[in-house]
């Protein structure tokens, strides 16, 4: 095992060798993840510098950013065959949802039918649903309780597609298509009943299905979504699943046309099925357009979506409107500053934010003496405050904080110029960064008021290399560490704090990171 250990450490030091951009981010990856080696293999052990009991959501940067020296509460995007735990009703992520501290879903018109989308009554509503459809799948058929293609045709207003009465063909307009056959990117695939019978097989003995959801269920198979992932949007919205593939196709097109990245068309449709129902020109377009007036860019658009799909059952004159009118006039929000805040936190246009808001603001003002406008400031900063829970979150890390020697006065000017704080880890962050101040840093815990910066810059990425730089070149004073040294960039570190090249500096930090490895490798 010793030698095999040996052989696996060797070939990451001969990868890694050069000081390359390349190998350094797959060097930090290893660091960030705690990569480990068993029996030859890579094991990947993910950790995050946030503790998921203290935020209401884990509606996080999940779009491929690169790892940068900061710590932040961002998670790394999903694995694509990740499945979501029945614990959390498979919102993964939207579970903040389920409380009472979210505004009312508004009732509205879907495909010419009132309905009043309800959040966390999907699998309850499925559920009475399920028990009126027990006995055979056939005599449910027979018995008319699935609703008919037909049927479909007309709810959605798709005159243009019909049913023949002979054969197993739809007949457009324009061109015939075989049953079970969709265009998909200007391509064709032609499924047979049987092979598909086979390919749903799980499906069917899971759920009632019906042959007539074939199409729809190829054309989202095409954006990642299995069997387990169909049985989730059935029990949380069986109807969604009963969409024609054309009007579905529609929908899911704009929400491409407008920023959607393809990949977290799956995560969307688990969280927000009722998105299939959704028209283009009675929904979409208004909410996008709502979005956009509160002057987010475009190409910001499509992560927004992706983190919150279910501002779309929420109506834009009787609920977005009057909580953005509440941000403005009730929190103190600027005007101009409201896309930033909704960039940062687009879970905020969805809460019940007066309650939120409230709880949070009596909370820090009577717990540090914190003005109001020093709340608002943390809110515009961090606007994430108003998900995370008091009891878990914003009270043990103003504990610990005081727990180190600070005073109220000093907690409030940290959290005010750094919110970030109240997101980050107590045991894989805040504590490690306050041992390695005291202990190698020759710091006092008053200097983290003059730079709070420090407590949101990487252990190992920052902090310590450049450090153990400056005392490897016999330039670090005898006294404290200058913390100022901490904060610019790499380049200007260089040049001004150690007066090297930057590939100096770089293949050290790279040097430092193989060994911190190979020291928690060894235990």
């Amino acid at each position: 095992m010793a030698a095999l250990s040996l052989h696996n450490f060797n070939h990451l030091v001969s990868i890694l060798s050069s000081p390359s951009s390349s190998s350094f981010w797959n060097l930090s990856f290893a660091f960030k993840n705690e990569v480990r080696f068993k029996k030859g293999k890579f094991l990947v052990f993910l950790s995050t510098h946030s503790n998921p009991k203290i935020l209401k959501s884990n509606k996080k940067s999940r779009f491929g950013q690169r790892i940068t020296p900061y710590d932040t509460d961002e998670e790394e995007e999903e694995d694509e065959d990740e499945e979501f735990d029945d614990n959390d009703d498979g919102m993964a992520g939207d579970d903040w949802l389920m409380n009472d501290d979210f505004a009312q879903p508004h009732e509205y018109v879907v495909n010419g039918k009132k309905i009043k989308s309800r959040k966390g009554s999907g699998k309850e509503g499925n559920r009475r649903l399920q028990e009126q459809r027990k006995g055979s799948k056939a005599l449910k058929s027979r018995q008319g309780l699935i609703i008919s293609e037909d049927q479909m045709d007309v709810r959605h207003g798709n005159d243009g597609l019909k049913r023949k009465s002979v054969g197993n063909s739809y007949h457009t307009s324009t061109k015939t298509k075989e049953a079970g056959s969709f265009d998909v990117d200007g391509g064709r695939m032609l499924v047979s009943k049987t092979s598909r019978e086979n390919r749903y097989q799980r499906l069917s003995d899971e759920i009632d299905l019906d042959e007539k959801w074939f199409p729809l269920l190829d054309y989202l198979s095409t954006f990642g979504l299995k069997d387990t992932h169909f049985i989730q949007m059935y029990e949380r919205h069986m109807p969604s699943l009963q969409i024609n593939v054309c009007s579905a196709q529609e929908r899911l097109d704009y929400l491409l046309s407008v920023g959607v990245k393809q990949r977290d068309v799956r995560r969307i449709l688990l969280r927000q099925p009722q998105i299939l129902e959704y028209t283009v020109e009675n929904n979409l377009k208004s909410h996008v357009a709502f979005l956009m007036s509160l002057g987010i860019p475009s190409s910001r658009i499509g992560q927004i979506i992706a983190c919150a799909p279910s501002l779309f059952s929420y109506s834009v004159e009787n609920s977005l409107k009057p909580t953005v009118r509440y941000l403005i006039e009730e929190v103190g929000i600027n005007e101009h500053d409201l896309g930033k805040v909704v960039q940062l936190s687009p879970q905020i246009l969805v809460q019940r934010i007066d309650i939120s808001w409230n709880t949070r603001y009596m909370f820090l003002s009577k717990e540090l003496g914190a003005p109001r406008d020093s709340i608002v400031k943390m809110v515009k900063k961090h606007p994430q405050l108003l998900h995370y829970s008091i009891d878990d979150g914003l009270l043990p890390r103003i504990n610990f904080l005081r727990s180190i020697g600070m005073r109220n006065s000093d907690i409030l000017k940290v959290l005010t110029s750094l919110t970030q704080v109240l997101s980050l880890s107590l045991e894989d962050n805040l504590k490690p960064k306050y041992l390695y101040l005291i202990n190698e840093l020759n710091n006092e815990v008053h200097s983290l008021t003059k730079y709070p910066m420090y407590l949101s810059l990487s252990l190992d990425q920052r902090i310590r290399p450049r450090h153990r730089f400056l005392v490897s070149l016999k330039k670090a004073p005898k006294g404290p560490f200058p913390l100022g040294s901490l904060v610019p960039s790499d380049e200007c570190f260089c040049q001004q704090w150690a007066g090297t090249s930057l590939d100096k500096y770089l293949a050290f930090r790279q040097r430092l990171l193989l060994k911190e490895f190979a020291k928690k490798y060894e235990k």
